[in-house]
């Protein structure tokens, strides 16, 4: 009976899933998708609980006790994670998050191989499926952590032959799970789970950081197809229908985020990009200088933006490092008072997270109508008065479009050079994520406004 009721809840939570998917696909709606999302996952939790106490050798009470345990750790670690954690820092977040999904399936591969006394052909291939998919994500999601949180170098690690290193990796599974399925043992299943582990890092470790954005999402993928995996060895459903949902909505983020930086889907997931994705130049490419700038202070940027009509933002990680995006949000309702046009234009991978600088725009109250996408924006940019560029670098780098021989050569861009005047906000001159130079900073019509970009925000609302 129990174990009836829970399949019935489980089928609500899927329902709840999919709503909340379609939630988050706009951001009007986002807030309810979050919201059917949370409810899903906590009837799915008491379910899970139910079923395991129905169907757990031990005591009831002790079941129930174990099972507290566990939640008591869990919610203590999440919840101190959540408030201490930045929003900047929600990237490597992330990825870390993906590595215990994958560690996560490598557990419950192993431990339904070694309690399974009698397992068919299907479930061995279940077991090291599972496993082999987890150890990828799990190393894999560790070094997007240390890439994304600069305790590690960004650069791609190139390795001679290294796409022959991946086919023999894929290889060596390859013959282990016939191994495993001939004579099921530990040893094939553990020598693929070392294998994997390697591919998982090599993989990751062979894409520079300027892709990152991609990497993440990809993970995202990865880690739902390992819980897809953990569904199949345990004959859950929901965690099947959740794994898939995870999987597949994340290769479709995967699969658009690699069209706007003009990447190859496939090469992406094959780790194959990096030295030739825009994220390997000299120390000379990336350090000289290619003219002579412009400077302005933010007394001259509020005259500028008095007599313009219409203003476009462009924003980047530097605005979400910074915690610029209240000021600005303060300096948008000002010129909209004052009857300027103000508009947001937002690059898909702008910053290091999908959707990171919509989040920001959002949290700060800014309109979503005003909130604009790159193929929306585009086409404006050439009878737009005013570009503020707020912390981003390659996402309106020319290069991308006017140099072949550029490591980002074919990235879809912001063309902000377009319009009259270009203010680029920037602690410095040095190249963005990607270690790649921006002519854009020595154009006749951009000028450079140095220092923090929240402290040159508010000084122009002030000016203002």
């Amino acid at each position: 009976m129990l174990t009836s009721a829970a399949q019935g809840v489980y089928l609500v939570a899927a329902v709840l899933f999919v709503l909340s998917l379609a939630g988050l696909s706009r951001q009007e709606t986002a807030r309810r998708g979050n919201l059917l999302g949370m409810v899903g996952m906590a009837l799915a939790l008491i379910a899970t609980v139910v079923l395991s106490v129905d169907v757990s050798e031990r005591s009831p009470l002790t079941t129930l006790l174990l099972i507290a345990l566990v939640l008591i750790i869990g919610i203590a670690v999440g919840t101190w994670r959540a408030r201490s954690v930045e929003m900047t820092q929600m990237p490597e977040m992330i990825a870390m998050l993906h590595s215990f999904v994958g560690a996560a399936a490598v557990l419950v591969g192993f431990n339904s191989y070694l309690t399974e006394t009698h397992a068919d052909g299907v479930h061995l291939v279940e077991v090291f499926l599972g496993v082999l998919i987890g150890a990828v994500t799990f190393t894999g999601s560790i070094v997007a952590y240390l890439k994304l949180s600069a305790k590690m170098k960004s650069a791609p690690l190139t390795l001679p032959g290294r796409n022959w290193l991946n086919l023999g990796a894929l290889v060596a599974s390859a013959g282990a799970l016939g191994w495993f399925l001939a004579s099921p043992s530990l040893v094939p299943l553990v020598l693929m789970t070392v294998v994997a582990l390697a591919l998982g890092w090599h993989l990751v470790a062979a894409i520079g950081g300027g892709d990152m954005p991609v990497v993440v999402s990809m993970l995202n993928s990865y880690s739902g197809w390992a819980a897809a995996a953990a569904g199949f060895m345990l004959s859950n459903d929901l965690l099947i229908v959740t794994g898939a949902l995870v999987g597949s909505s994340g290769a479709i983020l995967s699969y658009i985020m690699c069209r706007a930086m003009n990447r190859s889907f496939v090469s992406v997931i094959l780790g194959g990009f990096g030295a030739e994705g825009g994220t390997v130049v000299s120390a000379g490419a990336a350090d000289g200088v290619q003219g002579t700038h412009t400077e302005i202070e933010a007394a001259e940027v509020a005259e500028l933006l008095k007599s313009a009509s219409s203003v476009v933002i462009t924003p980047g990680y530097g605005m979400a490092v910074a915690k610029a995006q209240y000021p600005v949000a303060d300096l948008v309702a000002r010129l909209r008072a004052a009857g300027v046009e103000v508009r947001f234009g937002v690059h898909p991978v702008a910053g290091r997270l999908p959707g990171h600088m919509n989040v920001l725009l959002a949290e700060a109250k800014v309109p979503y109508d005003i909130v604009l996408e790159m193929d929306e924006i585009n086409d404006d940019l050439a009878a737009t008065d005013v570009v503020l560029v707020i912390g981003a670098n390659d996402t309106v780098n020319p290069a991308a479009l006017e140099d072949p021989g550029s490591p980002i050569a074919g990235m879809p861009v912001l063309e902000v050079w377009k319009a009259k005047q270009v203010v680029v906000f920037k602690r410095s001159m040095a190249t963005g994520y990607a270690g790649v130079q921006n002519p854009l900073f020595f154009r006749e019509n951009t000028a450079m406004l140095f220092g923090d970009a929240k402290d040159q925000v508010e000084r122009i609302v002030a000016a203002l």
